[in-house]
């Protein structure tokens, strides 16, 4: 598909989907999707970062979502945090980043967390988090409206130890997908799952879908696309939102 097929196709996907709004009442997920972009203030963007995270987890997201402020006129801030504040944070396979910010999801309009660790239980990274358990009784605490919180892979975890995802559609990484279910969540068998203010991925490679979706929702379609040509990657996979359950 060129890139015009593919630009009139979304154009005309997003048309739609906002003649189908106005025939009736939205969901969470289709008001989101569907709704125009605020530009009177920054899209707010806190990346949540943890030792053990996994590189591509964390990268992905950041820097399509960073890379946004190219396509469009409203500012987009996306910034890494942690739980304990500034500090060196050693990833999965040992890449070290320096965080300056804290916790402070009362500055967000979006939280990304990321996965990583969930099949080396004795090491850093999701499993580490859970058994200390204040990340997710902050994620828990941090839910308001106006606040998007979304995770990628096995960061999907994290939000199910919160409360978050229990009867709600959402998906993870393969591996981790039979843990969630058990612990209450919809599962949906799509690359990025939308529910509205929770939004969910696969694993890995999954968080540049999930960050494309984001754009695509928040910042209109020509964003996205322009990322796209940009990254020379198409977003791939289903989009399940609360529509297509209709």
């Amino acid at each position: 598909m060129t890139a015009m097929n593919r630009r009139s196709l979304l154009q005309a996907t997003t048309a739609l989907g906002a003649a189908t709004l106005a025939a009736g009442a939205a969901t969470p997920a289709e008001a989101a999707a569907s709704a125009t972009p605020r530009r009177d203030r920054p899209l707010r963007v806190h990346v949540v970062m943890f030792d053990g995270v996994e590189e591509l987890d964390f990268t992905a997201p950041y820097e399509v979502l960073s890379a946004s402020d190219y396509f469009t006129d409203r500012a987009v801030e996306v910034r890494y945090v942690t739980l304990d504040g500034p500090q060196i944070v050693k990833a999965a396979f040992g890449t070290k980043l320096r965080v300056d910010h804290q916790w402070a999801p009362e500055e967000a309009d979006l939280l990304v967390v990321p996965g990583g660790g969930y099949a080396r239980r004795e090491d850093p990274g999701v499993w580490a988090e859970l058994r200390r358990g204040a990340l997710p009784r902050a994620l828990a605490a941090a839910a308001r409206p106006g606040l998007t919180v979304s995770a990628l892979c096995t960061g999907v975890m994290l939000l199910s130890a919160a409360g978050l995802t229990k009867g709600r559609p959402c998906t993870t990484h393969h591996r981790a997908r039979a843990d969630l279910e058990k612990q209450g969540a919809v599962l949906k068998n799509a690359r990025v799952v939308d529910d509205g203010d929770l939004v969910t991925a696969g694993g890995v490679t999954s968080g540049l879908d999930l960050a494309l979706w984001l754009v695509r929702r928040e910042l209109g379609t020509d964003a996205a696309i322009g990322l796209e040509e940009m990254l020379e990657y198409e977003a791939r996979g289903t989009v399940w939102t609360a529509r297509s359950s209709r």
